[in-house]
């Protein structure tokens, strides 16, 4: 079995971030979200994985290297642009084969691995397996419709009137039936060549389609409030460490790590939170569900249920929260602005705001 992974998306629900930066590499916990799904994969016993990129290949790549840090071995396939979901199938036939094989997307996160399900296929051997979800707006998801005995009969893609509230989480495993499908699929109404469609054809022609609703958590992170509850969920399981130096005027509360080279001074550091590879916390407040990542300064101000990206620097500001800040990215203090801030900042950005 092989996998496939898509990492070529633009992630425009996560602009101006995703302006220059891809969006599988924003971190949650200071980690990519992308290798936790590459992490995921790995787990199930599969070792190669075929990785779909796009316009932002250099950055994925140089990211993820040749996929040995993952027990991987990683070949890149270019997607000239995003035209689907079964359009990166099309384009991964030939590294493929005729092997069955994992179909994961990249900005996807999953508690809990797909070992389960990855086991239940390989037993099983339907033509596909998908996952599903109840979510509140399905308008925004692919959309399972199940039968009285729970048996997928359709399928839609983002319905502007959905038949049900049963989304389909981005993993899928299939067959090499799917590859049949697929080469004769035309573009829906969206432009692209859709894996419901695919999928729907393997139900139309008799294929064996089998879904597993999930209910542990699952989050597509394509947008700064479902980031900001990922980093939430993987800040909440964080085992307290101090590898950098914290002085005696500063006080540490709950689960904080606080990595090499990272110096807090003056400051309160309320957890769960983790501070970064020689990051500088100077008089200070850091409140729970914070990322700071590598190389980030704060100084005189706070922040808490936030993510920053590193060698971000904020200095001077009341209170941040519920805030995605980009790649060195610089906040200070400007008159007459309020108290409160949120910001979504993308890298490079440089912002004033008063204390």
């Amino acid at each position: 079995m092989k996998a496939l992974v898509l990492a070529g998306g633009s992630g425009k629900r996560l602009r101006p971030i995703t302006h220059t930066s891809a969006k599988q590499l924003v971190p949650v916990a200071n980690k990519p979200v992308l290798f936790y799904g590459l992490e995921a994969i790995a787990a199930t016993g599969v070792r190669d994985v075929g990785i779909v990129v796009g316009d932002t290949h250099a950055e994925i790549e140089a990211a993820v290297g040749d996929g040995s840090a993952f027990g991987l071995r990683a070949t890149y396939l270019r997607q000239p642009a995003p035209l689907g979901l079964a359009h990166a199938v099309l384009i991964a036939r030939d590294y493929l084969g005729d092997e069955d094989f994992i179909m994961y997307l990249g900005d996807n996160f999953i508690v809990g691995g797909i070992e389960d399900i990855v086991a239940r296929f390989v037993r099983d051997r339907p033509a596909a397996q998908i996952m599903l979800t109840k979510v509140s707006d399905p308008r925004a998801f692919g959309v399972a419709e199940l039968d009285a005995e729970g048996r997928v009969i359709r399928l839609e893609e983002k319905p502007r009137n959905p038949k049900s509230d049963l989304a389909l989480v981005g993993v899928y495993l299939f067959t090499p039936a799917i590859h049949e499908v697929v080469k004769d699929l035309k573009p829906s109404w969206r432009g692209e060549l859709e894996i419901t469609d695919a999928i729907g054809r393997l139900i139309e022609t008799g294929h064996r389609v089998e879904s597993t609703i999930i209910s542990g958590y699952w989050k597509d992170t394509g947008n700064v409030a479902d980031m900001l509850e990922v980093n939430r969920l993987v800040l909440e399981s964080l085992e307290p460490r101090v590898d950098g130096r914290v002085d005696e005027a500063s006080e540490l509360i709950g689960r904080v790590v606080v990595e090499p080279d990272a110096v807090v001074e003056r400051s309160r550091i309320v957890g769960p939170v983790i501070i970064g590879p020689g990051a500088r916390i100077t008089g200070s407040y850091v409140g729970p569900f914070t990322s700071i990542a590598a190389g980030c300064a704060v100084v005189d101000s706070e922040i808490e249920y936030s993510i920053m990206l590193p060698r971000a620097a904020i200095s001077g500001v009341a209170r941040i929260e519920s805030s995605l800040i980009g790649h060195d990215v610089e906040v200070t203090r400007a008159p007459g602005t309020p108290r409160a801030h949120r910001l979504v900042l993308g890298d490079h950005s440089k912002v004033q705001i008063s204390s």
